[in-house]
């Protein structure tokens, strides 16, 4: 069984060092939660995960299946079982999204396999419309352009249809419930619980607040400051950051 390691990494953005020695591991199956302030080095985490172009890794490494996804391009890590919910996802206007998620598929998975599964382009639709119905998102939007014109919560929630049309062995969700009202939060939580328990997907979410933790019911918790993580733990971390605030720490 494997795993995601991130081991003693270290990042810079241009020149300045964000990450200073980040080290955890996530089996599958598992949710793990990273909180922090503002500037602490959350998103950087998951930029460089997802190989962001403007964010540089100096040290470490992250090992999936054995290879340094450093070492790969986005593309590379995505068909590798990475994936990236954006805090602000790409709108592309004329691009439909039935046919974005069957590129998508094609790319993850090669011509060849996406072929064996879904012998034409009929039985995907089908596939999606499925997940659509499960995870609660709205089939209408499928013949819309990518995020043309959706709101905060269909873009959140379009990003877990696609994570499970994808079935990535590790998701990265980065501040997925940022500007959400608690319908949507409550959603995005039960779709994202239902990939974990689908496909063992293992999910680092990165969040400041408690309300999509309460749905989502992490196995471990990790507080980030200053580019480091200074605590690990469980429930208990959430409830007293909640109570306390991060000033203490």
């Amino acid at each position: 069984m494997t795993s995601l390691q991130i081991n003693s990494l270290f990042a810079q953005v241009g020149s300045q060092d964000i990450l200073k020695g980040v080290s955890l591991q996530v089996k599958p199956g598992e949710i793990h939660a990273i909180m922090g302030p503002n500037g602490s080095g959350k998103s950087t985490l998951a930029h460089i995960l997802a190989g962001h172009p403007s964010y540089t890794a100096t040290a470490g490494s992250v090992l999936l299946k054995g290879k340094n996804v450093l070492e790969m391009s986005p593309d590379e890590r995505a068909q590798h079982g990475l994936f990236l919910a954006f805090q602000y996802p790409v709108e592309i206007p004329g691009v439909r999204v039935q046919a974005f998620l069957r590129q998508a598929f094609k790319a993850r998975f090669g011509e060849e396999v996406a072929a064996q599964r879904f012998p034409t382009a009929l039985a995907f639709k089908k596939h999606v419309e499925a997940l659509a119905e499960e995870l609660r998102v709205k089939k209408t939007l499928l013949t819309r352009g990518l995020n043309e014109g959706f709101s905060g919560g269909e873009k959140k929630r379009l990003e877990i249809l696609q994570m499970a049309v994808l079935e990535p062995e590790f998701a990265i969700l980065d501040e997925t419930d940022s500007g959400l009202d608690i319908d949507a939060i409550q959603a995005v939580a039960e779709g994202v619980n239902t990939i974990v328990k689908k496909h063992k997907t293992g999910v680092i979410v990165i969040t400041h607040y408690q309300r999509i933790l309460n749905y989502l019911k992490p196995n471990v918790v990790h507080v980030m400051v200053d580019g480091t993580i200074i605590e690990t733990g469980g429930e208990e971390v959430i409830e007293r950051i909640e109570k306390q605030g991060y000033k203490n720490l």
